[in-house]
């Protein structure tokens, strides 16, 4: 490769790792919203069950 080519190969290698760390953090935050609100869902089903009982 020539030293352009190694360049531009180093760059796209380099904002491909940007991008794999931005979209892992990504799906670290919507996993913790669905996990929150999955237990807030529950303690709501609990609270109305024990209300009922």
């Amino acid at each position: 490769m020539g030293d352009q080519e190694q360049e531009n190969h180093d760059r796209d290698v380099k904002i491909a790792q940007n991008e794999a760390k931005r979209e892992f953090f990504s799906d670290v935050r919507v996993s913790t919203w669905a996990i929150s609100l999955a237990i807030v869902a529950g303690l709501a089903v609990l609270t109305i069950y024990l209300m009922r009982r």
